[in-house]
């Protein structure tokens, strides 16, 4: 295949500001344009985020002290590591994270995960629209104009009009803007920070050292929405790197644009709600349907750059969002949808438009966090584990034109299309990680009994016992899954077809 190219050398399949033809299909070779500190610097663009500083506010609203919050913040944001590891794929096979997950799964199979991942990415979507109204709102009212219900649904319909125009436009675009957005956000950020550094009361913990099993029902949130819940995402931006793209770099830059940008987002919202309202009521305005009212009413940062942060904030919650909406689309793509990949981003933002509505009026952002984190974690965690053993056990390799067949001549299509060591490795990961959930919603205790025998009451954060269940979705997961494709021999003998395949010098277009 012969891409045509622009004047600067880009191919026009992924030209910025043009409309990228590709979605879950192969990229030959000669359109692979990016180069890992690429990668990072749109992650990083989308790292430096309003979304973590909200992060770092809710976690306080958990009722753990600043230092406390810290730990949970350094420890949770390591789960960018996942991310790197889950984005080294897409150079190799030249496919989104749901075109190559139909080796583990079969492509059958992979619907299955698929829809998850759909329903996650309309989620986080939906987070992103709920904020961005929320910023809008604040502005009006700073206008003199009240939250009333006509306005907030002029805001949504608004919001969800802007948000589509650089998914729909693609990959290339959204490197291009969001690694524009870094400096002016590191910039509008560092002031915010000069504001608060004078006012935070760090050093005078609101309570004591909290029980050790609210603490792992922290960091369960903060891996889910650090790294973890972006784990499904990874190679649908990678894959336009080199395939030979060094592996150590990949991770490496990767992780220097998330992680260490979001641990000074999450622990800034952290500092920032131990002064910015009263302790009588900061967990109810952080914890409220708008949180960004904790800006309003208060003396220590000027007016003025409240209305600019404001502004900052909602450009840049389209930047995030637009993130979510192409992995939405491409997901769609993989679930089997005769759509392009512009075309499932329409699809998904009308879905979201009527998500929004009732999130907007039905519900407070940190409850709507929450009871989302503990649906992500059910299926991501051990989904990623599988993913990665998967990984292993090939010994990093795909046969990636197979990956693009999703009928009976694929290597990959094991029974009828399913490889059914994957769907019950995945279904055992889930239950593991239900076992040990600390749900925000009550369940019967017999779903959740780990965290059931550790504590029996209902705190702010859900039940009072622990919560393992990212550790125990990705164990089980993992396990579950390299024990039944040994038993079973599906890995090892789709490995010996991909090895001829390869050596045959199959992966030509």
């Amino acid at each position: 295949m012969t891409a045509t190219m622009d004047p600067k050398g880009l191919p026009e399949g992924d030209l910025a500001f043009h409309v990228e033809q590709h979605g879950v299909d192969y990229i030959p070779p000669s359109e692979r344009w990016a180069k890992p500190r690429d990668i990072a610097g749109m992650w990083a663009g989308a790292s430096v985020n309003i979304e973590y500083f909200i992060y770092g506010a809710i976690l306080m609203g958990f009722g753990f002290s600043f230092w406390q919050a810290l730990s949970l913040i350094i420890i949770g944001n390591l789960s960018w590591f996942l991310v790197g590891l889950c984005s080294l794929q897409g150079p190799q096979t030249g496919t989104t994270v749901f075109g190559i997950n139909r080796a583990a799964f079969g492509p059958q199979g992979s619907k299955f995960p698929a829809f998850f991942n759909w329903l996650t990415q309309l989620g986080f979507e939906v987070e992103g629209l709920i904020l961005i109204v929320g910023a809008a709102l604040v502005l009006f009212a700073k206008a003199g104009v009240s939250a009333s219900t006509p306005l907030k649904v002029v805001l949504i319909f608004a919001a969800v009009g802007i948000q589509i125009i650089m998914p729909f436009l693609g990959h290339a675009t959204m490197v291009k803007v969001l690694k524009a957005l870094i400096v002016p956000f590191i910039i509008i950020y560092l002031v915010l920070l000069g504001f608060s550094v004078g006012h935070a009361h760090v050093g005078i913990p609101a309570q004591p050292w909290v029980d050790w099993k609210l603490w792992t029902a922290g960091l369960a949130f903060t891996i889910t929405l650090s790294g973890l819940g972006w784990t499904e995402c990874g190679n649908d931006f990678s894959r336009y790197l080199d395939e030979g793209a060094p592996k150590g770099k990949v991770v490496g830059w990767l992780f220097l644009g998330t992680a260490i940008p979001e641990m000074i987002m999450m622990t800034l919202g952290a500092l920032v709600f131990t002064f910015l309202t009263s302790p009588k009521t900061a967990v109810e305005t952080w914890n409220g349907s708008n949180p960004f009212q904790a800006f309003q009413g208060q003396h220590v940062i000027p007016s003025w750059f409240v209305v600019i942060f404001m502004l900052f904030v909602v450009v840049q919650l389209f930047g995030i969002n637009s993130l979510d909406l192409y992995s939405s689309g491409v997901t769609l793509q993989a679930l089997g949808l005769r759509l392009k990949r512009y075309q499932a981003v329409l699809l998904d933002s009308i879905i979201c438009l009527g998500i929004t509505f009732y999130a907007v009026f039905s519900s407070s952002l940190s409850v709507y966090l929450k009871d989302f984190v503990d649906l992500v974690i059910i299926w991501i965690a051990p989904w990623c584990a599988i993913y990665l053993t998967d990984w292993v056990m090939r010994r990093y390799h795909y046969a990636p034109l197979e990956l693009q067949k999703t009928d009976h001549t694929s290597i990959y299509w094991s029974t009828a299309g399913i490889n059914w060591t994957a769907i019950g490795a995945q279904l055992i990961g889930m239950l593991a990680a239900m076992s040990a959930l600390n749900t925000t919603f009550r369940v019967p205790s017999w779903m959740h009994p780990i965290t059931v025998v550790t504590g029996n009451e209902w705190g702010r954060a859900g039940l009072t016992g622990a919560d393992f269940s990212v550790f125990m979705g990705l164990g089980f997961g993992a396990l579950a899954y390299f024990i039944l494709a040994t038993i079973t021999g599906s890995v090892k003998k789709q490995v010996a077809k991909q090895n001829e395949l390869l050596d045959g010098s199959a992966v030509t277009s």
